[in-house]
């Protein structure tokens, strides 16, 4: 048995610059498993650089100097910011505070039409098993009051984060930014000399992941300002706040948008009940995420490499397990980078087996 791992080895390994990748990529997730979570501001600066890049490369190739678009580029960033930290999120949190004022009405009416489903299908359902799903909604919505008030037990900690996250990640970002030459220089010069395997790997990945992140940029503001015009002609109430998770459900294709489909009817049913009016929202919904699908992700994410929808289902759910939030948004990334892992991989064999030949 270890004679044929052996023999397996030296057969698909006996490319040393197979073997410096595969080294790049154990050590790289065993970083981000183990510290995680102390980096997550680097991460999430990281991922703000990529999404800065592209107008710092668009103002460079006009033959701005990069520290003049770098400049500019942070400095639009940071109003943009402040325009979401002092406008945008006080609407939001005001929509959300309206919500748990009119939650407990909203329950007490789920369960009066709860208890009307015996009367409407006594063959399929009874009342006692109605009774039974309240009990068991209202345990869940007891954990969940327990949940809330533990996480605001640990306000204190989560106000020194966000101080932190506000602070600290302005100048990671505007340093990633500045010196993006020099910090990729300083890396590469812990690698081997003899490296155009991971060279050739990382200018596809780097590629991609940029191209990814401006894109799902984009998509969350233009499917967040499309729900919410939709939602605010349509009268449906919390159409901020609606719309605002509806934008954030693009950054899980396919999932996020099925989950999102039970809040928006629920909210709409609440608000009209069975009528035309909660045809209308949820119609809308399916048409936007429609639209989204075959027409907004084709357009953004042109020069992404494709992937089939079984490819990125099973990359959420790994990455997803794997690293939480950062997986889930890096899920179609990563997919591209086992992508070309393997082709490099096949590509380094089949060179060896034309030589051997």
């Amino acid at each position: 048995m270890m004679e044929f791992i052996g023999n397996w080895f030296r057969r698909h390994f006996s490319d040393p610059q197979l073997v410096i990748l595969a080294l790049l990529l154990i050590i790289g997730s065993v970083l981000i498993i183990i510290l995680g979570e102390m980096l997550a501001p680097v991460l999430a600066s990281v991922v703000l650089a990529y999404l800065l890049e592209g107008l710092v490369g668009f103002l460079e190739r006009r033959r701005i100097p990069r520290l003049v678009a770098v400049l500019s580029v942070f400095f639009t960033f940071m109003i943009f910011l402040l325009f979401l930290l002092l406008g945008l999120f006080p609407l939001l949190w005001q929509q959300v505070v309206q919500l748990f004022q009119q939650l407990p009405s909203m329950i007490s009416w789920s369960q009066r039409e709860l208890m009307r489903l015996p009367e409407r299908y006594p063959d399929f359902i009874s009342a006692q098993q109605v009774i039974d799903l309240i009990n068991v909604l209202r345990s869940e919505l007891g954990s969940l009051g327990q949940r809330i008030l533990s996480l605001s037990v640990a306000s204190v900690r989560g106000l020194i984060s966000i101080l932190v996250y506000i602070f600290l990640m302005p100048l990671l970002i505007f340093f990633f930014l500045k010196d993006k030459y020099r910090l990729v220089q300083w890396f590469t010069g812990f690698l081997p000399d003899n490296r155009s395997l991971v060279t050739e790997v990382w200018r596809e990945v780097d590629q991609q992941i940029g191209n990814y992140i401006r894109g799902k940029f984009w998509e969350i503001l233009i499917v967040w300002t499309a729900s919410y015009l939709t939602f605010a002609i349509l009268g449906l109430q919390f159409a901020i706040l609606i719309s605002f998770f509806v934008g954030l459900s693009v950054l899980i294709p396919y999932i996020g948008a099925i989950v999102m489909v039970l809040p928006v009817a629920s909210i709409s049913y609440f608000q009209w009940g069975l009528c035309s009016h909660f045809v209308y929202v949820v119609a809308a919904y399916v048409v936007i995420q429609i639209l989204d699908g075959n027409v907004l992700v084709t357009l953004l994410f042109s020069e992404v490499v494709n992937l089939h929808p079984i490819a990125i289902i099973v990359a959420v759910l790994v990455f997803g397990g794997i690293w939480g939030f950062w997986g889930v948004f890096f899920a179609i990334p990563l997919a591209t980078l086992v992508q070309a892992v393997l082709k490099a991989w096949s590509q380094s064999r089949r060179l060896e087996t034309d030589d051997e030949m």
